[in-house]
């Protein structure tokens, strides 16, 4: 293709250049030049656009006339557009369908795009974040003859959660696809490798050789261009395939590998897991992760007089724990090291606590929680105020000792959390199991039959929700307590009235009730449904009780981190006092070498392996024992028969709302929370309470039946489902969705087209 007119140059044409068209047109105008189906097409200037206006309608007639009849798709092709580090996506103004007489007004229109105030918000977001800005340059226009699509959508080249470049991910809608970029609509999805494609959410919108054809067209692209690629494509009515767009893929974490760290299931929701929604920062990991590893010991040794160590690892700089290697040898040494007591004390807290709640919490766990009540806590409370009353004065050393000190005994309370207050999931599995054996079928039609088991642990005396100011995001000190990040509201987490509290202690009781008239010609089921139901609704409420003041000591390691950090600033080790977080633990207590650390690419890599989806377990369950927490979840989950496309996750609070999305990473998103939505968010601590009365229901990617997400939202009556993996990166703030907290699912709404 030639090109005759050098003030709208054709795609394609060979003198035209980057300068001139922009990023968009300038990567289609390549792509269309060695061979690629593009949409024909000329680019306006914005200069060119300064003609007097009948020269100017003339000319854009004539450059129409050479492309197609119309109607016209008319877009932005900035300089700054479509880059590795600059997407700009949806900032400026698209026009489709537009007739020929219209192509001057959309034109202007695409062109004043430029200086909308959400363009200048965002290049100002990305000069804060130290990205450098694209050279300054005037936006040009791609006018394109439309393609009417029987389909169209969006194509990655690797995998966007995870950087695998093995993988494409295939997006499709039925006709246009501009609902998809705009986030309105869903869309089918289609993951394929080499000549591998699986549909994993469908809408009847592509057939299996085309989403084949789709991937083949992305990848093509993806060679020619060098890296990864995003684009944008449409199928017409013919079955022809067109390519509308392609840019480099943005913010693609690197690919990388999880691989279990040893035999056995690891997973990283659970025990500390559940604490750590992100991957560790470097000094937290190297430093206060292993203090409060060896106080868990410290707790166990002093309640079963033996120390098994839980195995515990980074991945990735994600946290994973998994239980000991069952083994003759270790058996041995348990018996021997404990003097015959361990054995007794594990069947008891491990084993006979899911199969005899009652007899567990007689024999062993009612003397923890005394012990927790009565030593553990008031032991805790008293180190803390004491090292307040020093920190500010402390040297380095001192500060270091306090960090020690508190870690080890945050160590002892966290197994007082695990032995006794995490009894709590696996008395509700026990009674699931009771409820689906004995009640579920009686008891169906009913308003407790429509509720399940769960409702028996709503509404509880004394477990009205609340937050104190060392609530916490994460046990990661680097970042901030609720106290420092939220202060007008570390107390404005109680149920928003006291009559949606009095109604769900009325379901509670009436479900009691129901029970206990379906039992009641049966003594000794009801007897034992009786003592269940006790110690079941004890420990909910005693888990989240213990939760609360896990992280006591957190107000101080902030202060001490803090301290630290300036004195480390004051002798040029570090620019800035919270790049300590970022340092390794010789480099803080060692002697100064002069040379500073590399924090900038530490920084850099923690935020990368933020932006992966880390897999909720890692390996397989030990012969014998298997996966209890996948155990419990399917005795509580009320319905097996999952929906296409749904999210799956662990019925953590029972009841179903449809609502709106909104993804929250931290307290910093807090204020933007609506009445209403559903709360998406990595996991809930203490420090997210506040928003639990707002919400309509909750989503989280990790955690388990009794994480803090679950219990409080029992206790709010708000539907719930844990430990989905990667909801936060499936679902986006604006996406309406089914929650159903009964089944354990999030199912994504398809917007109308």
């Amino acid at each position: 293709m030639t090109d005759t007119n050098e003030s709208f140059p054709l795609l394609g044409a060979v003198r035209a250049g980057q300068a001139s068209l922009g990023s968009k047109a300038a990567a289609l105008h390549e792509l269309s030049k060695v061979g690629f189906r593009v949409p024909p097409g000329f680019v306006v200037t914005a200069e060119a656009c300064d003609r007097p206006g009948r020269i100017l309608a003339d000319a854009l007639h004539e450059a129409a006339d050479r492309i197609g009849p119309g109607p016209f798709a008319v877009r932005s092709s900035a300089a700054a557009e479509d880059l590795p580090g600059a997407s700009y996506a949806g900032l400026y103004e698209t026009f489709l369908n537009v007739p020929r007489d219209d192509l001057e007004d959309a034109i202007r229109r695409c062109l004043a795009s430029a200086a909308h105030e959400r363009v200048a918000a965002y290049e100002s977001a990305r000069g804060a974040s130290g990205q450098a800005q694209p050279a300054a340059s005037a936006m040009a226009v791609l006018v394109q003859q439309m393609v009417q699509p029987l389909a169209a959508g969006v194509a990655f080249t690797a995998n966007p959660l995870t950087g695998d470049r093995d993988e494409t991910s295939v997006t499709a809608v039925q006709g246009l696809g501009e609902s998809l970029v705009a986030g309105e609509a869903i869309g089918e999805q289609w993951t394929v490798r080499d000549q591998d494609a699986v549909c994993i959410r469908s809408a009847g919108t592509l057939t299996p050789a085309q989403a084949l054809e789709v991937a083949e067209l992305a990848r093509r692209v993806a060679a020619h261009a060098g890296v990864p690629q995003d684009i944008e494509w449409a199928i017409d009515t013919d079955g022809v395939l067109f390519l509308l767009q392609a840019r480099p893929m943005t913010a693609l974490p690197e690919a990388v590998d999880w691989v279990a760290p040893g035999k056995g299931l690891w997973s990283r929701n659970f025990r500390l897991g559940e604490w750590l929604p992100d991957p560790m920062t470097p000094l937290f990991e190297e430093w206060l992760l292993p203090r409060i590893e060896i106080g868990f010991l410290d707790g166990m040794q002093a309640d079963a007089r033996v120390r098994v160590p839980f195995r515990y690892a980074s991945v990735n700089g994600w946290y994973y724990n998994a239980p000991p290697v069952p083994s003759p040898r270790l058996l041995a040494r348990v018996i021997l090291d404990s003097r015959g007591r361990a054995p007794w004390f594990l069947f008891n807290a491990l084993i006979r606590v899911s199969t005899n709640p009652a007899a567990a919490h007689r024999a062993v766990l009612s003397g923890l929680e005394l012990r927790w009540r009565n030593y553990l806590l008031p032991d805790y409370r008293q180190l803390v105020r004491k090292a307040e009353q020093e920190v500010d004065s402390a040297s380095p050393g001192r500060l270091v000792e306090l960090v020690d000190a508190v870690c080890n005994q945050a160590g002892i309370y966290l197994w007082s959390l695990s032995i006794v207050g995490g009894s709590a999931w696996k008395m509700e599995s026990a009674l699931a199991r009771f409820w689906h054996k004995h009640l579920a079928g009686p008891l169906s039609g009913t308003a407790a039959g429509e509720t399940g088991h769960q409702v028996l642990l709503r509404g509880l005396p004394g477990t009205t929700p609340a937050q104190a100011p060392h609530a916490v995001y994460s046990l990661d000190w680097y970042h901030p307590t609720a106290g420092e990040s939220w202060p007008g509201h570390t107390r404005a987490g109680q149920l928003p009235t006291t009559g949606k509290a009095e109604a769900l202690s009325a379901q509670r009781a009436a479900a009691e009730a129901a029970a206990r008239t379906t039992l009641k010609d049966q003594p000794r089921l009801l007897t034992h449904f009786n003592a269940l139901l006790e110690v079941a609704q004890h420990y909910a409420a005693l888990r989240e009780e213990q939760s609360r003041d896990l992280s006591l000591g957190w107000p101080l390691l902030r202060r001490c981190a803090r301290h630290l950090g300036e004195q480390l600033a004051a002798t040029g080790l570090v620019e800035d006092p919270a790049d300590l977080h970022f340092l390794k633990l010789n480099e803080v207590t060692g002697p100064s070498t002069g040379t500073r650390p590399p924090v900038t690419s530490r920084r850099d890599a923690w935020q990368q392996q933020r932006n992966v989806a880390a897999p909720l377990t890692l390996g397989k369950p030990a012969r014998f024992i298997g996966d209890p927490i996948a155990r419990a979840v399917k005795a509580a989950r009320s319905s097996h028969d999952l929906p296409e496309g749904a999210i799956v996750g662990h019925p953590a609070s029972t009841g179903r709302v449809t609502g709106i999305v909104r993804v929250m990473h931290g307290p910093e998103d807090f204020d933007s929370f609506l009445a209403g939505e559903v709360l998406v968010a990595k996991s809930t601590a203490p420090a997210w309470t506040p928003l639990f009365a707002r919400a309509a229901a909750v989503v989280t990617d990790g955690g388990t039946l009794a994480a803090h997400a679950s219990l409080v939202a029992r206790e709010f009556g708000l539907p719930a489902v844990v430990g989905t993996g990667d909801s936060t990166l499936r679902l986006r703030t604006g996406q309406r969705v089914t929650v159903d907290g009964s089944a354990g699912i999030v199912v994504p709404i398809q917007a109308d087209l």
